[in-house]
């Protein structure tokens, strides 16, 4: 791929991250639709029950309704090939049940790397480490 596609590709995950951090899940799984294959494939904890882009869309459900103040900072993004990597920020308050746990109120910050794969200008895979040892921590389900 060259110089121009990696730059490109660049560029739809950074309006991807735009879209998520509207916090309005419309204009989320509208992002999705666009920018993202439906039958991606998705190498990370996912809600049971949906695959492709439509699993996606459930994880921001989720989140969105645990955070809505969700937000990602994109600290470090590289691009080679097809492939885009972002090492990210995420931040929120806790304002609605996730991983079983009632609503803390209290405010997470935890990092996250994704490895997005692109064919045709869209996402088609995506492989993510998110440090959800940390948010748990913060969120007082775990011990420091």
């Amino acid at each position: 791929m060259s110089a121009a596609g990696a730059t490109s590709n660049t560029a739809t995950l950074n309006r991807f991250h735009s879209a998520v951090n509207s916090g309005d899940l419309e204009v989320i799984s509208k992002a999705i639709d666009e920018f993202v294959a439906p039958d991606l494939v998705f190498h990370a904890p996912v809600p049971m029950g949906a695959t492709g882009a439509e699993a996606l869309k459930r994880v921001w459900e989720v989140l969105l309704h645990a955070f809505p103040d969700l937000h990602v900072t994109v600290e470090e993004t590289i691009a080679e090939g097809d492939k885009v990597v972002s090492r990210n920020t995420v931040t929120g308050t806790h304002r609605g049940e996730y991983q079983g746990l009632p609503p803390t109120g209290k405010t997470v910050s935890y990092s996250e790397i994704f490895i997005l794969r692109f064919a045709g200008g869209r996402i088609v895979e995506i492989r993510g480490i998110v440090d959800v040892l940390a948010q748990l921590r913060q969120l007082g389900a775990l011990p420091s």
